[in-house]
């Protein structure tokens, strides 16, 4: 029986009005009902936003709660809520642009994700391709009422957004909206959805000039938010308030002990040489740890997730019938990104599904980089957390279950769910370890990068690598610590550089997240002596449904 206390009422609530003035992230979070039609994002469109928020917080303040479930659902409900009210009031939804979370993202993303099945199914992407325009001039009024406070995004961010939009549009000869529309029925809808197709690759295409033209010249040269717009970034992506010259010089340490296990990896397997490069380079030449082709790839990863349903159910994990399927799938886009996306409500209309949006001329795979990244974003990483949370209607509100999503909790557990995958023995075989090492240390040095820069910190000048002492951060630099602490090509850095410049707070909350999960986990060990149960602590920490690193700290003690 779904719970039905005065929060869990007041929740739900707030979520079918918040769906309502936000129906694109209905439908991502896997909504239904929601799918024809897109926000309102007009300065009247966030003054709505903004007073749903305030009255559910006076609301939610006011509620009595009676049992610890409640007191959890209500500490959830206030931590997200409440923070984002002064995300709203501080104007940062409204202006904040960046190639990979802000609303003209959500207005393309949001298509990859409707149901096609059927012609109703193409009347609404119908409908919501011919309301694109009015959505976008909407967001144009929004963003010169921001221009004119003063608050513009970093140049960088306007131009990687521009540069999107232009590879939407077509720039490279192939135009998604347009895409979109060819597996379209041929019947009397078709002509519909072509022609809305049309006109919203058109809106798109005016939009993005519009940032060239217009908002890109008013725009500041200085990539740093600054430590105000930081913290709050960071509160948001991680639901705590964050020591940052604590996480920072963590960050240090932490990239140093991982790289330090790299190169014991590297002298086992390259002849002595602890080079890490040098083994990087092995292992990608290595035919026996290549697949050629996207589809391939595709497949490779459909097959190791599929395993893992199998092998961990029952066993290190309770994995119902109901979320066991999960698809990998080769994204319409080539941001260079891989990414999860949440089964439909019903678990049945879509299922959780893996994309990765393959760089333009990338047809070679390295798996020993990536067979982490299938746990961390399939089973036990992500599909098992999301899908969990989404079958628990007996604890948690619909809110708790579809509508919260705190990228602390959720990547955190994904780094987590990575270092198990290696306590389990999934990652025994040496070059799988060092993939796994690999993306913690990139991970960790996100953290050190993207601290450094928005605050403008000095280098230690005892940092372990002996790197630039006593400098201080910025884009250059940046890109240069990455550059020498990761295996990666020059353009998926360059992506990643502008990604952490122009969403604050986010690239280190995958590494934060992991050690707040490990160190909840600790404490319960602690605490329960003899009788701790690590598959029980899985099963009692994911029942709490997603929530904010401070709200699940107060919440595991008691667990």
């Amino acid at each position: 029986m779904t719970p039905s206390s005065p929060i869990d009422e007041l929740s739900e609530r707030f979520l079918e009005a918040h769906a309502e003035l936000s129906p694109a992230t209905a439908t991502i979070m896997g909504m239904q009902g929601y799918d024809d039609r897109l926000p309102d994002r007009s300065p009247d469109g966030f003054a709505a936003l903004i007073d749903l928020h305030r009255r559910t917080i006076a609301e939610a303040k006011a509620v009595e709660v009676s049992s610890f479930r409640e007191e959890t659902a209500k500490d959830a409900l206030l931590e997200r809520i409440e923070l984002t009210a002064e995300r709203l009031d501080a104007g940062v939804p409204q202006y904040e642009l960046n190639g990979i979370s802000c609303v003209p993202v959500e207005l393309r993303l949001v298509f990859d994700l409707m149901p096609t099945a059927t012609d109703d199914d193409w009347e609404n992407v119908g409908s919501r391709l011919g309301q694109v325009g009015a959505t976008l001039d909407g967001y144009r009024e929004t963003l010169l009422q921001q221009a004119a406070a003063g608050r513009i995004s970093a140049a960088r961010q306007i131009q990687v957004l521009a540069d999107r939009i232009a590879e939407w549009t077509g720039a490279d000869g192939n135009d998604y909206f347009r895409g979109l529309t060819a597996n379209a029925p041929d019947s009397p809808v078709k002509t519909r959805v072509d022609a809305a197709a049309i006109e919203a690759s058109k809106a798109f295409g005016q939009f993005g000039q519009w940032l060239t033209t217009d908002l890109l010249p008013q725009a500041p040269d200085r990539d740093a938010v600054g430590r105000e717009v930081y913290q709050l970034a960071s509160r948001d992506h991680i639901g705590a308030t964050l020591d940052l010259e604590e996480a920072y010089a963590w960050g240090w340490q932490e990239l140093a002990r991982i790289e330090g296990e790299m190169q014991t990896i590297a002298a086992a397997l390259n002849d002595g040489d602890r080079s890490i490069p040098a083994l990087a380079a092995v292992l990608d030449a290595d035919p026996a740890r290549k697949i050629h082709g996207k589809e391939a790839f595709r497949d490779w990863m459909q097959e190791l997730a599929d395993g893992a349903v199998r092998e961990l159910g029952g066993k290190h994990f309770d994995i119902p019938d109901e979320i066991a399927r999960i698809e990998c799938k080769i994204a319409a886009t080539s941001e260079g990104v891989i990414y999860y996306t949440p089964p439909s409500e019903d678990l049945t209309t879509r299922p959780g599904q893996m994309w990765w949006a393959v760089p333009a001329g990338i047809e070679d795979f390295a798996t020993w980089r990536e067979v982490t990244t299938v746990y961390h974003e399939g089973v036990p990483g992500h599909h098992l957390q999301v899908g969990q949370t989404m079958l628990r209607a007996d604890l948690l509100n619909r809110w708790q279950r579809v509508g919260c999503w705190v990228s602390g909790h959720g990547e955190g557990w994904g780094l987590y769910a990575e270092r198990l995958m290696e306590e389990l023995g999934y990652l025994d075989e040496p070059g799988a370890r060092f993939g796994m090492l690999d993306a913690q240390g990139f991970r960790s040095a996100r953290v050190i990068v993207d601290i450094g820069m928005h605050l403008e910190l000095e280098i230690p000048k005892d940092n372990p690598f002996g790197w630039r002492p006593g400098e201080r951060w910025n884009a250059d630099l940046g890109f240069e610590f990455l550059r020498a602490h990761s295996r990666m090509e020059t353009a998926f850095l360059k992506a990643e550089l502008n990604r952490y410049l122009g969403w604050p707070g986010q690239a280190p909350s995958y590494k934060i997240g992991e050690r707040i999960w490990l160190q909840a986990r600790a404490e319960a060990e602690q605490r329960q002596g003899a009788d701790f149960d690590l598959r029980a602590f899985h099963r009692d920490a994911l029942n709490l449904g997603s929530l904010g690193l401070d709200p699940l700290r107060r919440a595991l003690a008691r667990v």
